[in-house]
């Protein structure tokens, strides 16, 4: 079993900087991709971004492509989330997980398994 922790969610004001980080526990998951999403208030939670298992492939929904930046640092079992320049409509509750299961997407939540709880990030205009 995973455990997915998620940390560093906060209040920033439009154009600030916050680093997420999700720690793992349990069975390691240095052998699989992670991903982040997020679900603002009365909508369906939606993709934000890949890493692979290695670090060396991302990919990122257009929303935030350019201002937002998956790592991984697998001797820690952390993965990061770095947000830059970021807009009220970024304000969500932030999620980690697993993907478990590829199927030509990196975007599907059916793929991924062992979310964590979430963090909170509120970004003021």
């Amino acid at each position: 079993q995973v455990q997915l922790v998620e940390s560093g969610g906060g209040l920033v004001q439009a154009g600030g900087s916050l680093r997420l980080s999700c720690a793992a526990s349990g069975r390691t998951v240095s052998g699989y991709a992670m991903g982040w999403f997020r679900q603002a208030p009365g909508k369906e939670r939606e993709f934000v971004g890949r890493i692979s298992w290695s670090g060396g492939t991302t990919h990122y929904a257009e929303s935030v492509k350019g201002r937002f930046t998956i790592s991984r640092d697998n001797g820690k079992s952390t993965v990061y989330l770095q947000m830059n320049s970021l807009k009220p409509e970024d304000t969500a509750a932030y999620y980690c997980a697993v993907h478990v299961l590829y199927r030509g997407t990196d975007s599907s939540q059916q793929d991924y398994a062992y979310w964590g709880q979430g963090t909170q990030v509120t970004v003021s205009s």
